[in-house]
C-alpha cells in the first residue's frame, strides 16, 4: 500500500487523526497537497497556476480538484519521496471520484471518518469556526457523495465521536500494517 486516505465531512477528525497517527508512529506523515488560490490553511504547499500547469504537463498530478475557488492537487513526486524515505503518506480527500483516481495507480488504505451532522456543527462551533454554515453544507455534500458513489470503496469506517483519537489511530495503523508487508 502506498499510504492512507482519510475521507469524511468537516470536523470528522481528519487532522486530529493524522496527528494521533504521527504520535503513534512517526513514519505516518501528512501529505501536503498543493494549493493554488487563496493562501489560507496550514496543511498545504501553496503554488501558483503556472507550477500546476507544468506538473500537469509532465503527468505528475495524480488528482486535481477545483473547489471553493481554489485548485488542490496531489503530486506524484511528493508521494514517491515519502514512500522512498520509508514514510507512510496520509492524504485528506474530499470526494469519492478523486479517491478512485488516486487508487487507480496504486492501492491505498481507504478510511471513512464519520460524525453526524449535529456533531459536525458542535465541533465546528466549539473550535470557533467562522464558517460553520459552509462546513454544514460540505457535510451535506459528503453525505450526497457517499449516497451517489457508495461506501464500498472504504476498507475501514470509524465514528470519531465514539472513540478517542488514539483509538482511531490505532485501528487505522493496525489495518494499514495488516494490509501490507512491514515497513
Amino acid at each position: 500500500m502506498k499510504g492512507i486516505v482519510l475521507y469524511g465531512p468537516p470536523a470528522s477528525g481528519k487532522s486530529t487523526t493524522t496527528a494521533a497517527l504521527a504520535e503513534l508512529d512517526p513514519r505516518f506523515v501528512l501529505l501536503r497537497k498543493l494549493k493554488a488560490g487563496n493562501q489560507r490553511g496550514t496543511e498545504y504547499d501553496f503554488v501558483d497556476a503556472e507550477l500546476l500547469a507544468q506538473l500537469r504537463s509532465t503527468e505528475r498530478l495524480l488528482v486535481e480538484t477545483h473547489r471553493y475557488g481554489n485548485t488542490y492537487a496531489i503530486d506524484r513526486g511528493q508521494v514517491e519521496q515519502l514512500v522512498l524515505a520509508g514514510q507512510v503518506p496520509i492524504v485528506h480527500m474530499g470526494n469519492i471520484p478523486d479517491i478512485r483516481r488516486l487508487v487507480a495507480a496504486d492501492p491505498w488504505l481507504l478510511v471513512l471518518l464519520w460524525v453526524s451532522r449535529e456533531i459536525c456543527e458542535q465541533r465546528s462551533r466549539h473550535r470557533g469556526d467562522s464558517d460553520t454554515a459552509k462546513r454544514l453544507k460540505a457535510w451535506d455534500e459528503t453525505m450526497e457523495d457517499l449516497q451517489t458513489h457508495g461506501r464500498d470503496v472504504f476498507s475501514l469506517a470509524v465514528h470519531t465521536d465514539q472513540a478517542t483519537p488514539e483509538q482511531v489511530a490505532r485501528r487505522i495503523a493496525d489495518a494499514f500494517m495488516n494490509s501490507r508487508l512491514p515497513l
